[in-house]
């Protein structure tokens, strides 16, 4: 089976369906690349990946070790490159409340850098990622 299925919306716009479970989302270009940003660009999806995987591969290490990973979100910014358009950085800055020791904490942060988006990503894309424990 695909993945997915996407569909050309005009004007700018794309509708992506997950195959297995039939969600969807929609895209839109970037108000600075001729689009309505009425919704994530095709860009934002890529660094969101990110940050979503490592939360993932987090929560798959604390649930096969039955660890309680606490309260964990981030906040996300992409910076574009003007030529050639590309992703030039992310920054991902984790707020973490846990209770967990610290050899723990150092393998989930290790977990996460390492993650199948980080090293799907091209190596010119800076992963700027900190950690902030609360």
């Amino acid at each position: 089976m695909t993945t997915s299925s996407i569909k050309y919306l005009h004007p700018l716009k794309t509708k992506a369906t997950h195959n297995r479970s039939g969600n969807s989302l929609i895209t839109d270009a970037p108000i600075d690349n001729n689009g309505d940003g009425a919704y994530f660009s095709p860009t934002d999806l890529a660094a969101t990946s990110l940050a979503s995987c490592m939360l993932t591969v987090m929560g798959i290490y604390a649930d096969q070790n039955d660890l309680e990973l606490g309260e964990i979100n981030c906040d996300l910014q992409k910076e574009m490159a003007a030529n050639p358009r590309r992703i030039n950085a992310i920054t991902i800055d984790f707020k973490w409340e846990t209770n967990l020791p610290e050899n723990e904490i150092q393998k989930l942060k290790n977990i996460a850098l390492n993650c199948p988006v980080a090293k799907s990503l091209h190596p010119e894309i800076e992963q700027n990622v900190t950690f902030h424990m609360l």
